[in-house]
């Protein structure tokens, strides 16, 4: 009988909790789909406007939309609450860009959320934290994750920290908190999604983010996510 001395236990487990610790994955969730097989949702960005701009009269369309498509959720890509994101959980600009302006029944499912450059003008993380779910159970938002469904899955994507302007923009400051050092960010973030597209078996891989990669709008291309996300975008084969 071979014995083994606790010392060489203690070492054995110690490596490999420092090898678990060293894996990072993307947040995984589930989303059901309807007892057909289908799966229906909304898209919408750029929307945090205290029901001004127009935002009231989209949201409504939205639940017309919704109750037609009967949709299973609704999907934010980000630039949440304008102009300068939220300035703490108990900022009054929730209720009055969010709760209080969608209130068609058919929006009153999961809204599934990503942060926009906007949103880091403000306190970012009164928009990760758990307190708004809260006070209004749609609401989830992280920086990044995956969604599961039976039909798609869906890779949403913290995109602004890829941007260089926004580092050195002279006019507005932005909350970096938890992206810095922003190339160690960035870096495990493209690791990590590129192994959650290659370990997906979807029929349907759909990237999620703020920000195009190429656009012939105002704003046109976005240089960083071209060198760095369309790559592993191209090589896994997902709808972005």
């Amino acid at each position: 009988m071979v014995s083994i001395k606790p010392m060489m236990i203690l070492i054995i487990l110690g490596l490999c909790l420092i090898l678990e610790c060293g894996k990072a994955e993307l947040p995984r969730f589930e989303h059901p789909i309807k007892p057909d097989g289908s799966l229906s949702l909304l898209v919408v960005g750029d929307w945090g406007r205290r029901g001004l701009f127009n935002q009231s009269q989209v949201a409504a369309q939205m639940g017309k939309m919704g109750e037609e498509a009967d949709v299973d959720f609704i999907v934010s890509t980000g630039d949440n609450f304008y102009d300068d994101g939220l300035t703490g959980i108990n900022d009054p600009a929730f209720e009055e860009s969010f709760t209080n302006v969608y209130l068609s029944p058919s929006l009153q499912k999961q809204w599934y959320i990503v942060l926009g450059n906007h949103d880091y003008r403000g306190d970012v993380l009164a928009q990760l934290d758990p307190i708004l779910t809260q006070k209004d159970k749609r609401w989830f938002c992280m920086r990044s994750y995956v969604l599961n469904t039976d039909v798609a899955e869906f890779f949403f994507l913290d995109t602004t920290p890829f941007s260089d302007k926004y580092f050195s923009d002279p006019d507005h400051t932005y909350d970096w908190r938890g992206i810095l050092p922003r190339e160690e960010y960035l870096s495990n973030l493209l690791k990590d999604l590129d192994t959650a597209l290659k370990q997906s078996t979807s029929n349907w891989k759909i990237v999620i983010g703020h920000h195009t990669i190429r656009s012939g709008g105002y704003h046109g291309n976005t240089v960083e996510l071209e060198n760095r996300l369309l790559p592993i975008l191209q090589v896994t084969t997902s709808d972005n």
